[in-house]
């Protein structure tokens, strides 16, 4: 996913169609001099609508396309005729979008399922034709209703990643490293903060033809809940993971700290991200040796920890047992 192309938040004006016009026609045929209302109604106007796709992984295709407009249903004819809907305008997206009201904030949906469609804005509807409007006292309605206008509003598309397992962690924690070595993803790495600056999903095959979904989500520093460094724009992509895998790397001045500190953020943006399930993963343990890791074990007493290398491959396939084993808790 190049970084350029990631995109999890647009806004864009949309317009549903206005309904067409209900028709206000009289039977008139070679023997019939004064037949009765036979209008017809007008055609709703088109709906505005989002459908999800398993296969997209970004917004960038509406980014620069920022007017929406659906079709104007058409006016109803005689011989009680419907007038033809207006064209339907399906917007497709990625799992994990939710659509807001950009004025009030109104939170209005979200699309979790591949095929799932919700309507973001709704056609107007079709005028009625006069043939509704007769009666034994009023038996030639000269009348008709007209459509009702479409609706007109400014909306906030925003992408959480759906994830089964989200890499939390400070930047050169070794995220991307592991998501490189464990699945076919192959996002930016390097020695330096803030190598990930988009989310990376990678699936990550397991055994007998099992797989889950994991998240590369760009490094937490403190102070992201106020919006520091990548802040608030990557702490919403890390909502949607069905668990968290919290990321200490071995060279960590102070490992049971560095956890808290994570832990802290994510409390402060969402209390409910604790809810989790979570585990932690000492990363680089390559540079460890057995003293030092009962060492580290010792000052993380009582939070379910285990090392493992990227590099030399130590104990990835128990790290994603454990993974797998907390998935299906």
């Amino acid at each position: 996913m190049a970084e350029t192309n990631f995109v999890d938040y647009v806004k864009i004006h949309c317009k549903s169609g206005a309904g067409g016009a209900g028709s206000a026609h009289l039977r008139r045929e070679k023997f019939v001099a004064k037949g009765g209302p036979d209008g017809g109604d007008g055609g709703r106007g088109g709906h505005i609508i989002l459908e999800g796709n398993q296969h997209m992984w970004t917004l960038l295709h509406l980014k620069y396309k920022k007017h929406i407009k659906a079709g104007n249903g058409e006016s109803g004819g005689k011989q009680r005729s419907t007038g033809a809907d207006g064209e339907d305008i399906v917007l497709e997206v990625p799992l994990g979008t939710i659509a807001r009201d950009a004025e009030s904030g109104e939170f209005l949906f979200e699309i979790t399922q591949h095929g799932e469609s919700k309507v973001l804005l709704k056609g107007g509807r079709g005028g009625l034709g006069n043939d509704h409007f007769k009666s034994a006292t009023y038996q030639t309605p000269r009348f008709a209703q007209p459509g009702e206008e479409g609706q007109e509003s400014w909306m906030i598309l925003e992408l959480k990643v759906l994830a089964d397992v989200g890499l939390v962690g400070f930047p050169s924690s070794g995220k991307s490293t592991l998501l490189s070595v464990v699945s076919a993803a192959k996002p930016k790495i390097g020695d330096y903060p803030f190598t990930t600056l988009v989310p990376n999903l990678g699936i990550v095959g397991h055994r007998e033809q099992r797989s889950f979904v994991m998240a590369d989500i760009p490094g937490i520093i403190e102070g992201a809940h106020e919006g520091r460094g990548l802040g608030l724009r990557f702490l919403r992509h890390i909502e949607r993971n069905s668990m968290l895998l919290f990321m200490v790397p071995a060279d960590s001045k102070d490992h049971l700290k560095e956890y808290r500190i994570l832990m802290d953020e994510l409390e402060k943006y969402n209390p409910e991200l604790l809810d989790k399930q979570r585990y932690l993963a000492i990363s680089k343990a390559d540079m460890l040796d057995e003293e030092l890791m009962k060492e580290i074990s010792r000052e993380l007493k009582g939070i379910p920890h285990m090392f493992f290398s990227s590099v030399t491959g130590k104990n990835i396939q128990v790290l994603k047992d454990k993974i797998w084993e907390i998935l299906n808790s």
